[in-house]
């Protein structure tokens, strides 16, 4: 515990240092005081990493890459950034209120839908396969409860379990299509080293075609 305590007290140091260096009116300075506080206000700090991503900002201060700029200054790695754009840029589609002032300002911090819970909630808005009264059962959970990740994952488990239950044929519709993509994934790629190392007959070769085809065939179907 003692190691991790450490390792955060010279992360927010490094911050720190590098903020002496920066004018405290721009959005470099932002963007550095929200990662400060990144338990608290996650909201701030992707707000402000979106507009630093998507204007390429990060080159003005000397970074390659937004990547090099999120490890490098604010020590976030490239998986928890993504996270918080994605997330961030979730809310502000899904329901602005919880990206305003007021909200974040205002808001218990018991209540405050972490990232990873909004990032939980991203994903099951994009399954086809959540019934929109369930998704939104979810929705209030996060955003008015502050529901965290593992209760959000536990919930659409249960729903998918029960979807599968009560549509058993559709379920296994999907396991097959799934299954068959697999497949023909792994075929296409072993017909492609094939036909360059010229290892097998033609007949051979000409039969996996047939094959691939078949299967397309059967997937679109």
């Amino acid at each position: 515990m003692g190691k991790i305590s450490e390792m955060k007290t010279k992360s927010i140091e490094n911050i720190e240092q590098k903020m002496k260096d920066v004018d405290e009116t721009s959005l470099r300075y932002l963007t550095l005081q929200n990662a400060k506080h990144f338990k608290t206000s996650w909201i701030e700090l992707g707000q402000t990493l979106y507009t630093v991503w998507k204007d390429k900002l990060y080159r003005n201060w000397g970074y390659g890459n937004f990547d090099a700029y999120t490890i490098k200054e604010i020590g976030i790695r490239k998986q928890t950034a993504l996270k918080l754009l994605r997330s961030y840029r979730f809310l502000e589609h899904e329901d602005p209120r919880y990206v305003s002032k007021d909200y974040t300002n205002g808001a218990p911090t018991p209540t405050v839908p972490t990232y990873e819970s909004v990032n939980e909630l991203r994903l099951a808005r994009a399954k086809k396969d959540i019934p929109e009264s369930d998704y939104e059962d979810i929705k209030k959970k996060v955003l008015e409860k502050g529901g965290d990740a593992r209760e959000v994952k536990k919930d659409l488990a249960a729903i998918i379990k029960r979807r599968e239950e009560l549509e058993p044929r559709e379920a296994w519709q999907k396991r097959k299509i799934a299954l068959l993509k697999r497949f023909l994934g792994v075929l296409k790629s072993a017909r492609r080293e094939i036909g360059i190392l010229k290892i097998l007959p033609a007949q051979i070769i000409k039969d996996a075609d047939n094959l691939i085809r078949k299967l397309e065939t059967e997937i679109s179907n």
